[in-house]
């Protein structure tokens, strides 16, 4: 990616797709250009979440609103540490940020961080493409980046694909930290982060967890070193395919039974550590508006996603695991695609979806709880079987 941050109200811009279709349209936020796979969210509102969920490494974000930046940008809704999407494609962009909160404009903060953008396409006709073709790779040029459109298509078609992907290191912490828990301290856990977002150590903190924050290359030996009342895997970007490493640890920790939850690229994980395939959906779930329902309860729950990779678990029927006999929990309603798994005989369970729900929704909060009844039965059912062994 190569950037600039003069002004860009006038400066010419082009979309480039891998299977030739072209945009063209005005720079929105740094001049320059980047590659990356073009996906859409539907989310009408939370573009700053959105812009900093790790999990949108190395994809360019094409918003299905039309109207982008009206609440402008502030220092206290950022997910990570910086905006993580390769590229951002909006129709409307705000001329002007109104909200009490903001303290600059979304393309301000876009070129502050060299994050390549294009406005004043049609996002409508561009996002029934990618439904229609598939999600695919992007390119985005500007200012002096133009050049012949065969050459750029290309330069486009040279990137690299997003199966294969193995990125869950490169957007997660280096090093280990803790988010106390507020209040009373009731439990410990061990959150492996593959590219976890803030909001989600602070709900588990909301509910007396301690959560110690661990690097994605953390080991077997480093989740128990915390000495854990839960283990935590997070959402992240790539495929899950290639995540050989953290697919072996928590095979570690259902093989111990310590009380286990993840979401999103953590559901994956534990679809490949029970056995079971991924792959790769044809445009993806992205948006704070997908229907899921929890087939334990029949209720349906309006959640929020980003994943491209799905589990491949049969929806009908209990599956015979090495840790027991596994269950399909929540699917989603627009497609049929798995959007939960649950353990019978052991205490783990994952969503496809993320709970946290920054910037919403909150239909889902609740998983949070069912973590903490888990750990809480857990503890229980120990200190019933050291009283036992004493009598």
């Amino acid at each position: 990616m190569t950037t600039s941050t003069r002004g860009t109200a006038k400066v010419p811009a082009v979309l480039v797709l891998e299977d030739g279709r072209t945009f063209r349209g005005r720079a929105y936020g740094a001049v320059g250009e980047t590659f990356g796979e073009a996906v859409f969210s539907t989310g009408m509102t939370g573009y700053q979440e959105t812009l900093t969920d790790p999990s949108y490494h190395r994809q360019v974000v094409v918003m299905t609103a039309p109207h982008v930046g009206n609440t402008g940008v502030n220092d206290e809704d950022p997910e990570s540490r910086r905006i993580w999407v390769a590229g951002y494609v909006v129709r409307d962009p705000a001329r002007r940020p109104s909200n009490w909160r903001s303290t600059r404009s979304l393309d301000e903060e876009l070129a502050a961080q060299g994050v390549v953008g294009i406005s004043g396409i049609d996002t409508r006709a561009l996002t029934r493409h990618l439904r229609e073709r598939g999600a695919m790779r992007v390119g985005i040029f500007s200012g002096d980046a133009v050049a012949d459109e065969a050459a750029l298509l290309a330069r486009v078609q040279a990137a690299p694909a997003m199966t294969g992907a193995d990125l869950s290191e490169e957007v997660a912490t280096k090093e280990a930290y803790v988010v106390p828990a507020l209040g009373e301290k009731k439990f410990t856990v061990a959150a492996v982060d593959l590219g976890i977002k803030g909001m989600t150590p602070h709900r588990m903190a909301e509910r007396g967890i301690e959560v110690h924050v661990l690097p994605a290359t953390a080991t077997l030996e480093d989740v128990y070193a915390v000495r854990p009342d839960g283990v935590f895997f997070s959402n992240g970007p790539g495929d899950p395919a290639t995540a050989d490493h953290p697919v072996s640890v928590m095979r570690g920790v259902l093989e111990r039974g310590t009380p286990l939850f993840g979401i999103c690229f953590g559901n994956q994980i534990l679809g490949r550590a029970l056995g079971f395939g991924t792959y790769k959906l044809k445009y993806g779930h992205r948006g704070i508006n997908q229907p899921v329902q929890d087939r334990a309860t029949g209720k349906v729950e309006v959640t929020a996603h980003n994943h491209g990779f799905a589990v491949d678990a049969p929806l009908d029927q209990v599956s015979e695991t090495p840790y027991g006999r596994a269950e399909v929990s929540h699917v989603c309603l627009n497609d049929n695609v798995v959007e939960g798994l649950n353990l019978l005989d052991r205490p783990a369970f994952s969503v496809q979806y993320h709970p946290e729900a920054a910037a919403g929704p909150h239909d889902a909060a609740y998983l949070f709880d069912r973590f903490v009844e888990l750990m809480r039965d857990n503890n229980q059912h120990s200190v019933s079987l050291m009283e036992g062994q004493r009598a």
